[in-house]
């Protein structure tokens, strides 16, 4: 069995030698560049756009917003009572925050069209800017979309069980605040999109740096009014997403328009400055948080309002972040009542969407961060609160008062683990005489859970004659190892070595429709889907062997790439040699039609991994910086397909927490100009600022086939506040953290705010 055991990576041959193809590196004859003209304001009205000295200086075409008539862009989740503005592909009459398009060049070089952006002239009106939630909601505020006479998007409610008399009740009641600042993805390859256009089929090509070829499809189509089947999205090979290649943007529209317009294919790819202005962001959202205690320290309600910074647009789900973290705030403990409120402002930033985890780490966040600071308050041990507060291992499936059904899950013994493989008591000796030795040491802990799966997959699966196989996933992986994971799988259901499987992705034309690649549900559902398939092929195999073996498929077993009679083993056929009879017009039996293809959909119950970290921080008394000591991170995923990629995904999803809790964030200044716009401004960790972690693993199946849930963002949603709350460890609970990053001026802040 080839499922659960650590094979290397079967796509890593041309990644790691250079001759894997990603978007930048794809020409085709007669191409030319385009080059976005972006608002250097953060809200002002445009009066006047002109290109006429670019286009004498060599440009071949210029358009502005009013040029250009296109729909605006389509928004995935929209929530009822919302206000969703229009985003028009280009601005037309004003501009909501810098680097929004406002203009279009066209021309042979993508160098020199730099060069001759700086001759179009642009008037702006500038309009005050509000770069807050404080500033959009004070009375009075200028109204960055003045058709709903707001600068709220939507307000969500959500109440359940008796939260009111928990209160009056309690024996007591803990407050706190938290923010999440704003952060970056950061993919290491920027967005881009390259378009040709074919006027002999009308059919439109466009290839596409997607997390979602299908749905980027079905968007591009809506806003330039063609049908589906006129437009062919290809993905090459995607180097990293992790959220922000879901939504649609300006330029996957404008950039196939210019290449029907021109009858030239058409290319873009951004810059890192353009990344970090125009990729949709994440994160950036407060909770004001208040639980509800018993005398024996279980929590009997929790209060929960999230304020949310989304920025000037929604995109494809931008609504939809905040209220997950809200719907998934009672994290891994049996909490009984509710009462929840979610607030999404409008300000001159640039859009948010999803995030590594989009909604999830926020959650965890939110009430794991509560739970060290009830234990705090209250002088207890933080794995006592969370030991009387853990849903019990016989309580599942678990209904949650937000209405999610919790699979399976074990979290007293991924906590034991954690305790075991740590040595916790040893570390806990070893960071008293630390103190005493006047070093600032801490220890924090997490327990967390999350939620995924939440779109189906399809898959079509052909067994050609000579016995090899082509899969064809509708997942569309951006550095995963999908095709390792699903080569497993495959070879284990057929008995087919896994060099004679061939795993294809990333083309509409040629994969059935399917979800694409997010929320951590490639392997659970896009694997199902190949299981569905999988089967159809193989029972018509089994009735082929049948009539080859003159026996009933009943009686037909398929192991190791044989097919045999049950009750007489030496009797059977070779998978090959089925194979070639499937595509026999006189070796396929009467009633079974030729040839082995199948297409498998699969519709996944959501999953829920969960995992039990520890963190252990050092705090340089003079300079404030937080430096990591190690990392100790116990999950569960369910069942285990390949060891190595899972470690790989925990060990990058550990890296992005980490930037969250040190180092990352999305600083615009006062006037709304963008101040992290490079990755000499915007810090991310290198090999450096990772230390030393241990990764292990408790196993509680999903209740599906393979047994698996999910393993993508777990990390990230686990990790952030584990080091955050052992930075408040390090300090004593002398200075409470109340936002990260916890970059040294920011501890220097807080500490010096405590008199330290």
């Amino acid at each position: 069995m080839l499922v659960g055991t650590p094979v290397k990576r079967v796509e890593d041959y041309p990644l790691v030698t250079g001759f894997a193809k990603f978007l930048d590196d794809l020409t085709v004859p007669n191409m030319v560049y385009a080059h976005f003209i972006r608002s250097p304001y953060a809200h002002a009205r445009i009066k006047r756009i002109s290109g006429v000295k670019a286009l004498k200086e060599g440009a071949l075409a210029f358009y502005s917003g009013r040029d250009i008539k296109l729909n605006p862009l389509p928004v995935g989740s929209v929530y009822k009572g919302s206000n969703t503005p229009k985003l028009l592909p280009l601005a037309v009459d004003k501009v909501r925050f810098v680097g929004e398009p406002v203009a279009v060049l066209v021309g042979v070089d993508r160098y020199s069209l730099a060069d001759l952006a700086e001759l179009v002239e642009v008037e702006y009106e500038p309009l005050q800017p509000l770069m807050s939630v404080e500033e959009a909601l004070r009375e009075g505020a200028p109204l960055i979309h003045e058709e709903f006479g707001t600068n709220t998007c939507l307000r969500w409610s959500y109440s359940s069980g008796n939260v009111m008399e928990a209160f009056e009740s309690a024996d007591r009641v803990v407050k706190a605040v938290f923010k999440i600042q704003r952060l970056a993805a950061v993919a290491m390859e920027p967005r881009g999109v390259l378009a040709s256009y074919d006027s002999s089929s009308k059919r439109l090509t466009i290839w596409l740096s997607s997390q979602t070829p299908h749905q980027h499809r079905t968007w591009i189509a809506e806003s330039l009014n063609m049908p589906e089947t006129a437009i062919r999205v290809l993905t090459p090979n995607v180097g990293g997403g992790f959220g922000s290649k879901l939504a649609i943007y300006p330029e996957y529209v404008v950039v196939p328009w210019l290449a029907m317009k021109l009858g030239r294919p058409v290319k873009w790819f951004e810059s890192r400055t353009e990344n970090l202005q125009t990729t949709t962001h994440g994160r950036d959202m407060v909770a004001e948080m208040e639980a509800a205690l018993d005398r024996d320290l279980n929590i009997k309600a929790l209060k929960c309002r999230i304020t949310a910074d989304i920025g000037a647009y929604n995109y494809a789900y931008t609504q939809d972040n905040p209220v997950t973290a809200a719907n998934m705030i009672v994290g891994a403990y049996k909490i009984p009542a509710v009462d929840l409120e979610v607030v999404e402002v409008f300000t001159n930033k640039n859009g948010t969407d999803a995030y590594r985890g989009a909604g999830r780490p926020e959650a965890s966040y939110f009430i794991e961060r509560l739970m060290d600071r009830i234990a705090a308050e209250l002088k207890v041990d933080p794995i006592e609160i969370r030991r009387r507060n853990f849903i019990q291992k016989n309580m599942f499936p678990y209904k949650t008062p937000t209405d999610f059904e919790y699979d399976t899950g074990d979290y007293e013994k991924a906590l034991e683990k954690l305790m075991e493989l740590s040595g916790y008591e040893r570390l806990v000796e070893d960071v008293r005489k630390a103190r005493i030795d006047g070093k600032l040491v801490g220890l924090g802990l997490s327990t967390f859970v999350e939620v995924c799966n939440f779109s189906y997959q399809s898959a079509y699966v052909k067994v050609e004659p000579s016995g090899n196989i082509i899969v064809y996933t509708s997942t569309s992986p951006h550095g995963q190892g999908d095709a390792t994971a699903f080569t497993q799988i495959v070879s284990d259901f057929f008995g087919v070595p896994m060099e004679r499987i061939m795993i294809v992705h990333g083309d509409t034309d040629a994969v059935p429709q399917g979800s694409g690649t997010a929320g951590s549900w490639t392997l659970t559902a896009g694997g199902h889907a190949i299981i569905r398939a999988c089967e159809k092929v193989r029972e018509k195999m089994v009735s082929i062997a049948a009539g080859m073996l003159e026996a009933s498929p009943r009686d037909i077993v398929l192991e190791a790439g044989r097919f045999y009679v049950k009750d007489n083993p030496e009797k059977g056929v070779s998978f090959d040699e089925v194979a070639a009879t499937a595509y026999d017009q006189g070796g396929v039996p009467e009633g079974v039609e030729m040839g082995l293809t199948a297409t498998g959909f699969y519709k996944p119950s959501l999953t829920y991994p969960f995992g039990a970290y520890l963190a252990v921080v050092e705090v340089d008394p003079e300079t404030r910086k937080v430096t990591p000591l190690k990392l100790y991170l116990v999950n569960d995923v369910g069942r285990i397909v390949n060891p190595l990629l899972v470690e790989g995904q925990i060990y990058g999803g550990a890296a992005q927490a980490l930037g969250q809790a040190v180092l990352e964030e999305v600083v615009y200044s006062g006037d709304g100009s963008l101040l992290t716009s490079s990755l000499s401004d915007y810090m991310i960790p290198s090999a450096t600022e990772i230390p030393e972690t241990v990764i292990a693993f408790t196993e509680t199946p999903a209740p599906n086939e393979l047994g698996t849930k999910g393993v993508g963002e777990l990390a990230t949603i686990g990790l952030t506040q584990a080091i955050v709350n052992a930075v408040e460890d390090a300090l004593s609970h002398k200075v409470l953290v109340g936002e990260t990053p916890l970059t040294p001026s920011r501890l220097y802040k807080l500490i010096n705010g405590r008199g330290r």
